[in-house]
């Protein structure tokens, strides 16, 4: 387990020499991981420090404003780029393909941002769940196998590399971050792409997201799981009023982890999950059908793609 006493510092002098005289793109999302290292490289360069948030058009209800209000504070620069992300998705349908699009929109945009501040070095987070998904073929992380060959960027910081998401929590903690990052519960960095089947389209995007913030209204404060959200599984045929619909069905998944590399599904009351799928079949007109996903990682991923 790691010693913030001894983490802190160590990451502190790691990041002072790595970026030397430069400046540097923190790749701020406002979870625990790209928060931890914002608050690291603060320390270490101080206002050579460029923070930089991406709206990919594929964030939580609220995510941007709720950011802006965290974050407004620390001359956060927020960037609008959902045209940029749903133009990169076009037509692909392949989960790896799809995370190896937004990783590379990613770098694209962060690159050209990066430039107009003079800023040559990316900081980002990181952690070794990321890197062993990535590198033994699970699946390629957007900040890991899922990033281009050729970037401009001179070097790629990261300085949690090594440590899991319980870890990473503790170093918040050690950082006296809030305690909503602190806790917050991880969100995948291709967003809502990754929760849904198939080709990622605005509507698509627009179902998906009303979805999550029922399933995490319902679930979050009554269940305290390490995850949970609604992803969308394609079309399915069903009944509404006197009306047969062709309509979208939607998973509801809630696990329980440690640091992410296994996962239980959280026992939720039949009479629970009925609500829940009522309110998302009621709340969302496209919505034909809704569905509990009961399965641990592994043999399943905790996200779906």
């Amino acid at each position: 387990m790691v010693k913030p006493e001894k983490f802190i510092p160590a990451a502190i002098e790691e990041i002072k020499k790595a970026a030397g005289n430069e400046k540097v793109v923190v790749a701020l999302s406002g979870g625990v991981d790209s928060s931890v290292c914002a608050a690291l490289a603060a320390l270490a360069i101080g206002d050579r420090l460029v923070p930089i948030y991406i709206d990919t058009g594929l964030m939580r209800k609220g995510e941007t404003e709720r950011i802006k209000k965290i974050f407004g504070d620390i001359r956060l620069q927020v960037v609008e780029a959902g045209d940029e992300f749903l133009a990169a998705l076009a037509g692909i349908t392949d989960p790896e393909e799809k995370r190896k699009a937004i990783g590379e929109r990613f770098i694209r945009v962060f690159e050209r941002e990066a430039k107009k501040s003079g800023a040559t070095c990316l900081l980002q987070g990181t952690i070794y769940p990321d890197r062993i998904e990535s590198e033994g073929g699970i699946k390629s992380h957007h900040n890991v196998g899922g990033m281009p060959l050729k970037m401009a960027f001179t070097k790629i910081i990261e300085p949690i590399r090594d440590l899991y998401k319980d870890e990473v929590r503790e170093i918040a903690g050690a950082l006296n971050l809030p305690p909503e990052i602190q806790h917050r519960m991880p969100f995948p960095g291709p967003g809502l792409a990754v929760r849904i089947i198939g080709e990622v389209t605005r509507e698509k995007v627009e179902v998906i997201r009303e979805a999550n913030w029922i399933v995490e209204a319902e679930i979050v404060e009554q269940y305290r799981p390490w995850q949970c959200f609604a992803a969308l599984l394609g079309l399915g045929t069903g009944v509404k009023g006197d009306n047969r619909i062709h309509g979208w069905i939607v998973a509801i998944r809630a696990v329980n982890s440690r640091d992410g590399m296994t996962a239980d599904p959280v026992e939720i009351p039949f009479a629970d999950l009925t609500r829940i799928g009522s309110r998302i079949t009621a709340e969302i007109p496209r919505v034909a059908r809704v569905v509990y996903d009961v399965t641990p990682k592994p043999p399943a991923t905790i996200e779906y793609e």
